[in-house]
């Protein structure tokens, strides 16, 4: 069994250049990976393309990127909680496709599979459809998405293994499992790092054929993008 462990995030982010396009999972601020997303601050990784399903927040997730003008454009779904990705994106600082969130996981997962393009009946009719093929199916039209391509997938998960083997919790599932395995070199931090053998073989999302590495990541915050609570009765 090859063992994938790294000691440090700055030895799985080895590699990680300029103008690259990378792939970072999670669902709103659940599940995004923290400690690579500070780390690719730290190094000043600029001309990024990032795609995720959201911008994070204005200072927490791929929001402390943007704060620093090191993503050059956003392939996203949802942006509304960001007030600085709102700025860049109406003043063109910043390259912005958005894409059906279904679209985009879909392509994600396309990737993952080794399917170059589908048909989907998502946009069709509106801009999202434009200089894109078209195609009838069963009555209905459908047009044809390209599966990405990425440099590198940054994914976090609840537990994985030394093999890369990977355990996610709850919504955290949301997009981590679809981008793992999705470009050329899949990195995943994980909060607890176990020896191969550690995890029932029935519970894991992600075997770690699709995982190149992994490092245990530290301190992680977990912060709540939009806290709703009731009053007490």
């Amino acid at each position: 069994m090859i063992n994938k462990k790294l000691n440090s995030v700055q030895e799985a982010l080895q590699g990680i250049e300029d103008n690259m396009t990378i792939m970072l999972g999670g669902f709103g601020l659940c599940g995004i990976p923290e400690n690579s997303i500070a780390e690719l601050v730290k190094k000043g990784t600029t001309g990024l393309t990032c795609i995720s399903n959201n911008a994070g927040v204005d200072d927490f997730g791929l929001g402390l990127l943007l704060q620093k003008r090191q993503i050059k454009k956003m392939i996203s779904s949802y942006v509304g909680e960001n007030a600085e990705f709102e700025r860049q994106m109406l003043s063109s600082e910043l390259d912005v496709e958005l894409t059906p969130q279904g679209t985009l996981a879909e392509k994600c997962r396309a990737a993952q599979a080794g399917i170059p393009a589908f048909f989907t009946p998502a946009g069709f009719g509106t801009e999202v459809a434009e200089g894109k093929e078209s195609r009838e199916f069963n009555g209905k039209m459908h047009i044809m998405e390209l599966a990405y391509k990425a440099d590198f997938s940054i994914v976090k998960a609840w537990k994985g293994d030394e093999a890369g083997n990977l355990i996610f919790k709850g919504t955290a599932r949301n997009f981590n499992a679809c981008m793992a395995g999705a470009g050329k070199i899949t990195i995943a931090e994980v909060e607890e790092l176990l020896p191969v053998g550690s995890l029932d073989p029935n519970e894991i999302h992600i075997p770690g054929i699709m995982v190149q590495r992994i490092f245990k990541g530290e301190k992680f915050e977990k912060r709540i993008e939009q806290r709703t609570t009731r009053k007490r009765e």
